[in-house]
């Protein structure tokens, strides 16, 4: 395995890169300029070499020095190139200790801003704000215990200081120490009501209204408001829908109506107060159709936000849709079955992003972008080779994974005549299609349809399919239907009332938390119920935690015992316990969930975050430990480290939507190879993926060595970088073939896919091999008996190795380095072999007289 030291050198480079490069953190730039002027008043005792991090679409992040000081502290005035409606940055140094969160302007006129900042505060004031004794703010925090922050410390001993609508028992500093503070806590003698009204009044620093904060996050809140039934969001018939919102910290809450998805005022109707902290209301009569959001009062302001457990929903998702979700059902779709699936090893997995699949001109799919061009079947691309859902077909994988499919928000269904592109990893509505891949985003029924087509479709062809859920973050926390329904609840926060942000994209969400893990656990059961889905991918699975994992897989398992359940397991920073986070090093805790295994990926090539770093394929020494170990699925078999203890458990990749393609990253590694080496050296590290214990996972397009043009992040780059090349297919055929041969091999020989891993290690026996080079044997057992001996071997060096076999025998050669087959080859005699220089070689002997299907 790689190093602690390693493993954090290359987690604090994805956050950072995740920093400069997600969408979530500004509206669309256009060309022109934009002057920002930050004002910042760091605190006594925090004086730090400060600078700020700075970032816009369009734009990478980047440190902007303060150039000046005035009076109220430290001074940077910059230009953007590019004028925004929003600009994001941080007040952090080189080490990145941070001064406060991600702050936002959002004020922006005539290409100008002028902003003021405090240390310990995370607002952005437009004005600077008044030296004059103030109460900032004033936040419920636990059922007994208000949090009270002034702008100029003061003696709280002496201090005048009321509390409206609870008597105080105590007041305390918020550090337990100093009575001298700008921040303490009232301790009130009765139980806080989070739907009360309270204010506090300080003589000489005015008063403020208490506003719901910390109480929300307690455990005796969730256990005061779990709401444990079944009808959150709208339940249809056609005689009546009714609508129940989980909305506890609201004073009131309204259903509100609309017409057309553009309108801005729609008709209020009062919602009564059910249990456990919901709201109810009821219409009489089919309102198949109706567009709604909810609307609640918090404090004293009116938050308005579209259904959060909303299943249909019109064009950019603005308004929840009720639906009658019978009447999106294609023909045939109750009594289709879904592809058969043994064992989770059986699976070969293929990820694919909708728009990528179709949108080139040669692939001859005519609904580009689109979730029904994924069904077009008989499609012919250059020298009339099979294109779309007929070439995935033919390469003979099991499951198709489909980047994210849910609705999104980066792409403007209005503007579908414009070229857009995205990945996907933005959340807006959880449980609603994407509209873009629909054939009109404006009917609230199409989409769905439409991507249950998809399924069927696939289904129909063999194809099992995977979902990739985004659980994790939402595109703009504040802006969230999360936060304005339940502000505070959803999300995990710092100690410092900061947004966590082990996602590097601005909040993670808090599944430990009773009503979201609920919400986590609901929204995969009605995917999985309504779209007939056989499994999930979860991005970024390492800001969850176990438990929630755990019932999410419990649950989508009575669904479907087939259902396949997968994840990056990566350990990242959020404020969660590290024995609760749900990553690699808790798989033990996580029975039948796979993660990605980064060891063989970065051992076959490189550390994606180090473009000139090389691994197995491409030329590093002394890799073949590590990879002889991502061969045997990264099992721990003494059991000495909390990993891997199933090779279900293991994904074995080496290239993803992530990071440089392998063919870019050889690219850069190898940049004096000819092609035919480079291509050489793809084959290899293919070639071990697919002949490796555990569930090989493909990136769409590794058949035809895809590539990106160096692109290592193209979320949202055009689809001359991303789209499938169907003139590449046609000229890497003959490495298509191969690749076709390898998954071919793998499915009718049980020895490359074994279940358990006792059986692994009983039947692999590692060989001596020269350096650079990986031998072995896989014996394939029978109910009783040995049936067949393989004998593999990777060759990563640049001359060809004679190796002597482990016995003298005839052998089935089925993968020569040129050709892969299930079928042999040709045969050859006796113990000697050459194994082809940058290659691969299986070959079979069978062992009993008993002939194999």
């Amino acid at each position: 395995m790689v190093s602690n030291k390693k493993r954090m050198t290359a987690l604090l480079a994805i956050i950072c890169l995740l920093f400069t490069v997600f969408p979530q953190m500004s509206i669309k730039a256009e060309t022109g300029k934009t002057e920002v002027t930050i004002h910042y008043k760091e605190a006594a005792g925090n004086q730090k070499d400060w600078n700020l991090w700075v970032w816009a679409d369009n734009l990478d992040g980047h440190v902007q020095p303060f150039t000046g000081e005035d009076e109220f502290g430290k001074v940077a005035h910059f230009t953007l190139d590019g004028t925004y409606e929003r600009v994001g940055f941080i007040v952090r140094n080189d080490a990145w200790d941070k001064d406060g969160g991600d702050r936002w302007i959002e004020q922006i006129h005539d290409g100008k801003t002028e902003v003021w900042v405090m240390s310990g505060d995370d607002e952005v004031y437009y004005s600077e704000p008044s030296n004059e004794p103030a109460i900032k703010k004033a936040s419920m925090d636990h059922f007994d215990e208000i949090t009270v922050t002034t702008n100029v410390p003061m003696e709280t001993k002496n201090a005048a200081i009321e509390l409206s609508g609870a008597d105080i028992k105590e007041v305390v500093p918020a550090d337990g120490e100093s009575s001298v503070t700008n921040k303490f806590k009232i301790k009130t003698k009765g139980k806080l009501d989070v739907r009360g009204t309270y204010k506090v009044k300080i003589q000489g620093y005015g008063e403020q209204a208490v506003e719901i904060g910390g109480i929300v996050r307690t455990k005796e809140f969730d256990r005061l408001y779990y709401y444990d039934g079944d009808d959150l969001g709208n339940t249809y018939s056609r005689y009546s829908t009714k609508f129940r919102l989980w909305a506890p910290t609201a004073k009131e809450a309204k259903l509100v109506v609309y017409e057309r998805w553009d309108d801005q005022t729609g008709k209020e109707i009062p919602m009564k107060q059910g249990e456990r902290g919901t709201w109810t209301a009821k219409l009489r009569g089919n309102q198949d159709g109706l567009l709604y959001t909810y609307k609640v009062k918090i404090g004293d302001k009116w938050n308005e936000a579209v259904d959060p457990y909303v299943r249909a929903a019109s064009v950019n998702g603005l308004k929840g849709a009720v639906i009658n979700l019978s009447k999106t059902d294609p023909k045939g779709w109750a009594k289709h079955k879904k592809p058969k699936l043994k064992n989770p090893e059986d699976s070969i997995i293929y990820e694919l992003h909708v728009r990528d699949l179709s949108i080139q001109p040669e692939s001859d799919i005519e609904q580009k972008g689109k979730f029904l061009g994924v069904t077009e079947t008989g499609t012919k691309g250059p020298n009339g080779l099979p294109t779309g859902l007929d070439h995935i077909k033919s390469l003979g994988v099991t499951h198709v994974q489909f980047l994210p499919i849910y609705d999104y928000k980066t792409v403007d269904e209005t503007k579908l005549d414009q070229p857009q592109y995205n990945w996907g990893y933005d959340p807006q509505n959880f449980n609603v299609p994407e509209g873009s891949y629909s054939t009109n985003p404006y009917d609230p029924a199409v989409r769905i349809k439409e991507l249950k087509q998809m399924v069927q479709t696939l289904h129909g062809e063999g194809l099992r399919v995977v979902m990739d859920v985004v659980y994790n973050h939402m595109f703009d926390a504040v802006e969230s239907n999360f936060h304005k329904l339940v502000p505070g609840y959803y999300y995990r926060y710092n100690e410092d009332g900061t947004f966590a942000n082990g996602t590097g994209v601005g909040n993670d969400t808090a599944s430990e938390r009773k009503m979201m893990r609920k919400f986590i656990i609901d929204s995969s059961a009605y995917w999985a119920r309504e779209y007939k889905l056989d499994g999930f991918r979860f991005d970024l699975m390492g800001i969850h935690d176990v438990d929630t994992m755990n019932l999410v897989r419990k649950e989508l398992k009575r669904i479907d015992p087939t259902f396949i359940v997968h994840g990056e397991g990566w350990d990242l920073n959020t404020p969660l316990a590290a024995d609760r986070k749900a990553n690699q090093k808790n798989a033990e805790k996580m029975p039948g969930i796979a993660h990605f295994n980064d060891d063989i990926r970065d051992g076959l090539k490189g550390s994606v975050f180090i473009d000139q770093d090389k691994g197995f394929i491409n030329g590093k020494a002394n890799m073949e430990d590590r990879i002889k170990k991502g061969i045997t699925a990264g099992l721990d078999y003494d059991k000495s480290q909390a990993t891997y203890r199933d090779p279900e458990q293991v994904l074995t990749y080496v290239e993803a939507h992530d990071n440089h393609t392998l063919w870019d990253k050889l690219e850069l590694t190898n940049p004096n190879a000819s092609y035919e080496e480079k291509k050489q050296r793809h084959k290899l590290a293919s070639s071990i993926i697919l002949t490796s214990q555990g569930i090989p996972f493909l990136h769409a397009g590794q058949e035809f060595m895809r590539t990106k043009y160096g692109d290592h992040n193209s979320y949202k780059s055009p689809d001359s970088i991303n789209q499938m090349d169907w003139k590449r297919n046609a000229e890497f055929a003959h490495e298509v073939d191969y690749m076709r041969g390898l998954i071919e091999l793998r499915k009718q020989n049980a020895a490359f896919r074994m279940t358990t891993a006792s059986d692994i290690k009983e039947n692999i026996r590692f060989m001596d091999a020269p350096a650079n080079m990986i031998a072995y044997t896989i014996d394939q057992r029978g109910k009783r008996k040995q049936e067949a001996q393989f004998f593999i071997a990777h060759n990563a060096n640049n001359s060809a190795i004679e190796f002597t076999l482990p016995d003298k025998a005839t052998w089935k050669v089925l993968v020569d380095g040129e050709h892969a087959s299930a079928k042999p080859l040709y045969t050859i005699k006796g113990n000697q072999l050459v194994v082809p220089a940058l290659s691969t070689v299986v070959l079979q002997r069978e062992t009993s007289m008993k002939k194999r299907r």
